[in-house]
């Protein structure tokens, strides 16, 4: 064996040496700098390799992250359960204050704040504003669509004629709230509702009263439908205002709304049906056996043909509501239906009920109408027109809902105000649902006069795609442009 060969030898035993106690240094450095210290002696000795791994070149080995970078990381956020299931656990004040300036919200126990941040940079007068929005809602109402997207509407269409018997229907039923001396209206309104989407169907319809309905009004209101029709008479304690309610005081505030032409101030008929709609009518023994309901009401038009089963619209895509025209309210009326309900919001634990993911900002938005923001406490009156609304009573029976509806009721001021149902239920539904959970039925053509909801689709009849109200000095009621701005994430992705 020459020189050479041994010494090559040598070499590679000495190389194989120093890369084995290497590797063995290195898992050495790995377990201690891993280590939780247990005393000072310990915690040294880590920080004393710990230096040595951060001033030793590990390049040679790939993928190796050096020691200083491999600090535990959190876990990703949708695995940090909050305790009160708002999602906030885990948020650093920091986070917070930061959610507050570039989201417009903050929920923190006993310190929920909104605030509105306009967040499409919406610019110029009233007039300027209202003029982009009419801009904007014409251009989304005369593009032509057809039926939304988000599910497979082929599995929900109407069963055929021979099959209509067995169809397996969703837990739903047709609602409206009349008086015995209504069956014509709401029995041509039942008629037009057949034609669009009920005859194909048969969902069964239960008819609400405050007293027993005559035999005369049911005999001609069965003549409207083949489907099932339930005579329902309510009970006195979920119409008539509570015992707490300071007559006096009533009498005093109706009388000061009447005096600024607010109206039905002075009915208090209409104040029951707002509160009995609020949160009430979903409670009725009768409607215990639902999960959903479409509302209707007399005089209202219908211009389209629905050929796909709604309620399973809604059961499959797990919406909780759905509307066809959202508007301003009379500022007067919910004076303070907002500062209440931060007042609620702010105690306890109540900031838990709080979707991260609400409406805030059309609840909020102030550049079309900034004095009803200013009568209402901030709140913009923006609501869903409540005579047409399909709604997963499920959420109007939560505890976030009824709690809330509770605190409201507690005030007395469906009485001393006159807090309607739509706003009561659209802020309801803009702070404990998520909006993407809220549905324009922008394919339904529909009115109540003065106002409509008219698509362009192959099958609308007897309306002008676009028109908001048959007097052009109502459009700037129109809201629908705030929720298409600050409420739909993608328009084209559901129509």
């Amino acid at each position: 064996m020459t020189m050479r060969n041994v010494f090559n030898r040598r070499f590679r035993r000495i190389t194989v040496i120093i890369i084995s106690g290497t590797i063995f240094l290195f898992i050495i450095v790995i377990l201690f700098a891993s280590r939780k210290p247990l005393s000072s002696q310990d915690s040294d000795l880590t920080m004393g390799f710990k230096s040595f791994a951060d001033n030793f070149d590990f390049s040679y080995l790939k993928n190796l992250k050096p020691i200083s970078d491999s600090t535990p990381q959190p876990p990703p956020q949708s695995l940090l359960e909050s305790e009160s299931g708002t999602g906030t656990k885990g948020i650093t004040e920091e986070e917070e204050e930061d959610t507050y300036e570039t989201k417009g919200y903050q929920i923190k126990r006993q310190d929920v704040k909104f605030k509105y941040i306009n967040p499409n940079g919406k610019k110029g007068t009233k007039q300027e504003v209202q003029a982009q929005h009419d801009e904007l809602y014409n251009k989304v109402l005369t593009k032509e669509i057809h039926e939304p997207k988000d599910f497979n509407i082929e599995s929900i269409r109407p069963p055929s004629p021979d099959m209509l018997s067995k169809y397996k229907h969703a837990n739903a039923t047709i609602v409206a709230l009349v008086r015995n001396h209504e069956f014509g209206a709401i029995g041509r309104t039942i008629r037009k509702f057949e034609k669009s989407f009920n005859e194909k169907f048969n969902y069964p319809y239960t008819l609400i009263n405050d007293v027993p309905f005559s035999d005369k009004f049911k005999d001609r209101i069965q003549a409207f439908t083949k489907s099932p029709v339930e005579f329902v008479t309510i009970p006195e304690e979920l119409w008539s205002k509570p015992d707490s309610i300071d007559v006096e005081k009533q009498t005093t505030e109706m009388n000061i709304m009447a005096e600024h032409n607010v109206a039905y101030a002075k009915m208090e008929s209409y104040h029951n049906m707002c509160r009995f709609y609020s949160g009430n009518m979903f409670n009725l023994p009768e409607l215990q056996k639902y999960k959903y309901y479409w509302r209707i009401e007399p005089h209202v038009e219908f211009y389209t043909s629905i050929n796909y089963d709604i309620f399973k619209y809604l059961e499959g895509t797990k919406k909780v509501y759905g509307f066809t025209i959202s508007l301003y309210d009379i500022s007067e009326t919910v004076k303070t239906l907002w500062t209440e309900t931060l007042k609620f919001l702010n105690t306890g634990d109540n900031y838990k009920y709080i979707n991260k993911n609400g409406a805030f900002q059309w609840l909020l938005s102030d550049t079309q109408l900034p004095e009803n923001n200013q009568i209402a406490g901030g709140y913009s009156t923006c609501h869903f027109w409540s005579n047409f609304e399909i709604v997963d009573m499920d959420f109007l029976r939560s505890e976030a809902y009824t709690a809330w509806f509770n605190h409201l009721d507690s005030t007395g001021k469906f009485y001393y105000e006159r807090w309607g149902d739509a706003p009561v239920h659209s802020m309801g539904l803009a702070l404990f649902a998520d909006k993407s959970k809220v549905h324009w039925f922008r394919d339904v053509g529909y009115f109540h006069d003065p106002y409509y909801n008219c698509p362009k689709t192959s099958h609308t009849r007897g309306c002008e795609p676009g028109q908001f109200s048959k007097w052009d000095h109502l459009n700037d009621q129109n809201c629908m442009a705030s929720w298409i701005d600050y409420s739909i994430d993608d328009l084209d992705a559901i129509y």
